[in-house]
């Protein structure tokens, strides 16, 4: 019997009542960093090439309005695998969660209580890239979520081969230099001289070895974080020259508030319109070698059997902004940065486009409920299986989002994006109209026809924080403000 598989960068491949002799679905999960929808082929890019992310959206059922719950890797990870947005357990940075959850399991950790063999492959939980990949070391990892967890180091922009720092290089003297920086490196030697490489070659061992047990693996690819490394045969399709930078409009921050204006910017990194293009072709050729990493595990899959029993979820864990209102990286909370793909595969399932607004805080209750884990009732995220079997169903009418420590919060409906920096909105605030302005453009925030709008969006924010903090958790100490997140990595 033919199997129609249902996608969504989440990738869930689904059950069936003979399956394995445990008659447990496995769960692959794949996350990429720092990786915008708007670079993927099956969101509408036509010039990166990602062929293998596009099969799995060809198949399956592919979300347009998933988002991060922090737009930055820390935060966003820690509120995916703990199943509690930042604000309850104050993880607004890059520390563990652990230490505000206590005993109770992540979501990896749900699936190895259970008896699935828990594994992970580089970065799930927080590490800073690219020191911690330098390294091989475990970041702000959580032990107690494995049953084993494997890192892969990498020389990241120290690579040999032809490199060029596009950050703070006016002058264009500058070859590879610096770490957490805008650095693209067309690499000399293959796949398996990078961390991305040996990841996914440390998966595909993985997979041949538990196939005939019940797993729970979790694949990170670091890429396309920058610095942009890959090696070189990825780049020759991307000719910097051909790239096209979003459209520029003149005074396009004078109605943004001074938080509103992204850490990162061609103005503050010094970048002209060359290196602009050059960071366009070195994303895209990033996007690519993670994304034929991608394929390299989805065939292990294939050739140990276990696709019709092992549910694949494919996503990142934020977006990325490459030259949208002059702002590069993440951390924003407009679209291109706190929006993510999200793809899910499911056997049985018919293949669509789901619009529903999802989370990535849903990942945990979906996944536990698809393999018939008991739900903890303390998940704070949603169960969206619902939409697997009918894409037109609507699991969220909403969609929130933190960043800057969680002082820049985001909330999204069908027709409106409203940011707010402070939770009293002291430092200003945000206001789109998706419909009319989807590129977000115009701020109206200010605009006294839309006041009303402004006031119930502030005591809808209100009223979330206050659902977010009324959990099963310890209470948490008094914030004091912080500046803005500033080595977001």
């Amino acid at each position: 019997m033919q199997i129609a598989m249902q996608c969504v960068l989440f990738v869930f491949l689904f059950p069936h009542a003979n399956m394995i002799a445990s008659d447990k679905l496995n769960v692959l999960f794949i996350i990429a960093d720092d990786l915008t929808a708007t670079a993927l082929s099956c969101y509408g890019n036509e010039v990166c090439h990602t062929p293998n992310i596009d099969r799995l959206a060809a198949k399956g059922m592919r979300f347009t309005r998933a988002y991060c719950q922090g737009a930055y890797c820390g935060p966003s990870r820690a509120s995916m695998l703990s199943g509690y947005y930042p604000h309850a357990t104050g993880v607004q940075g890059y520390n563990s969660p652990r230490a505000a959850t206590g005993d109770r399991a992540t979501w990896p950790q749900t699936f190895k209580d259970a008896g699935y063999h828990s594994a992970r492959v580089s970065k799930i939980f927080h590490m800073g890239v690219p020191i911690d990949i330098e390294n091989g070391s475990n970041g702000a990892d959580d032990a107690a979520s494995w049953s084993e967890r494997f890192n892969s180091a990498g020389p990241e922009w120290k690579a040999a081969g032809k490199g060029e720092t596009l950050e703070g290089n006016a002058d264009g003297k500058k070859s590879a230099v610096g770490g957490n920086t805008f650095v693209v490196v067309a690499a000399d030697g293959d796949d398996l001289v990078h961390a991305d490489g040996k990841t996914a070659a440390k998966a595909c061992e993985l997979i041949e070895q538990h196939k005939s047990e019940p797993f729970f693996l979790a694949v990170g690819f670091v890429r396309p974080h920058v610095p942009f490394v890959s090696p070189a045969n990825y780049h020759t399709a991307y000719d910097w020259e051909a790239m096209r930078l979003p459209e520029k409009v003149a005074n396009d921050w004078d109605d943004l508030p001074k938080a509103g204006i992204n850490y990162k910017t061609s103005e503050n990194m010094q970048m002209n319109l060359v290196q602009q293009k050059k960071a366009v072709a070195g994303y895209y050729a990033a996007v690519s070698y993670m994304d034929a990493q991608v394929g390299k595990v989805l065939d292990a899959l294939e050739r140990a059997g276990a696709t019709e029993t092992t549910m694949i979820i494919f996503t990142s864990d934020h977006g990325f902004h490459l030259g949208e209102h002059d702002f590069w990286a993440k951390v924003s909370l407009h679209e291109e940065s706190a929006k993510v793909p999200l793809i899910m595969c499911v056997p049985g399932k018919s293949a669509g486009v789901s619009n529903s607004f999802v989370e990535l805080l849903d990942l945990y209750p979906t996944t536990a409920k698809l393999c018939g884990l008991e739900v903890p009732t303390r998940l704070q995220g949603k169960d969206i299986s619902p939409i697997l079997d009918n894409p037109q169903q609507s699991i969220r009418n909403t969609a929130f989002c933190v960043s800057q420590n969680g002082n820049a919060l985001l909330l999204r409906n069908e027709r409106w994006a409203y940011i707010q920096y402070g939770e009293d909105a002291a430092d200003g605030n945000e206001l789109y109209d998706m419909q009319a302005d989807p590129q977000q453009y115009h701020n109206l925030a200010k605009s006294p026809q839309y006041a009303e709008v402004v006031a119930d969006f502030k005591l809808q924010i209100t009223r979330k924080l206050a659902e977010i903090r009324k959990n099963d958790l310890p209470p948490l100490p008094p914030r004091t403000k912080k500046s803005k997140a500033a080595s977001q990595s």
